[in-house]
């Protein structure tokens, strides 16, 4: 198995199989709208811009599973976020990401990897190389733009 055996349902409603992604890299973060790590997305956003013209894809996975603090539907998510940060990276529907009821993803992610790898807040990060597979995870406290993280992303990119 590979993240690119799955799929989510976008923020809009369509799908977003992640198999879509093959050949790029894509970092996959489980967000949300009221949490002290929230500005995180300024970064998010500016690594879109910085590397999505060289293969980079960054997928907001909003979420409610920590400190309830993604408590909007999917248009105020959205509107949240393209209203504050001026997001434009493809955000997901509302999932969990931890736990029995987790997504999918998640449960991959936690069986392939174990329970250090699960989100334990919000704003964790994972990615996925082009081949599918997870190349790197940061915890919450690591911001998108810290050097560890645009360096493992370099890497995977072509140029």
């Amino acid at each position: 198995m590979s993240a690119h055996d799955f799929e989510f349902e976008a923020i809009e409603g369509d799908a977003i199989p992640l198999s879509d992604f093959a050949g790029k890299a894509v970092l996959v973060v489980n967000t949300a709208s009221e949490c002290g790590f929230t500005p995180q997305y300024v970064g998010l956003q500016k690594l879109w811009e910085t590397y999505r013209d060289r293969g980079l894809i960054v997928l907001g996975v909003p979420s409610n599973d920590f400190g309830a603090q993604e408590p909007g539907s999917e248009p105020e998510i959205k509107s949240f976020c393209v209203t504050n940060y001026g997001v434009d990276f493809p955000l997901t529907a509302k999932q969990k990401v931890a736990g029995a009821g987790a997504h999918p993803f998640f449960k991959w992610i936690a069986d392939e990897f174990g329970e250090a790898a699960v989100p334990q807040w919000n704003f964790h990060k994972y990615l996925i190389d082009p081949e599918g597979d997870l190349n790197e995870l940061w915890p919450s406290k690591v911001e998108p733009l810290a050097p560890e993280v645009r360096a493992a992303i370099e890497k995977l990119l072509p140029g």
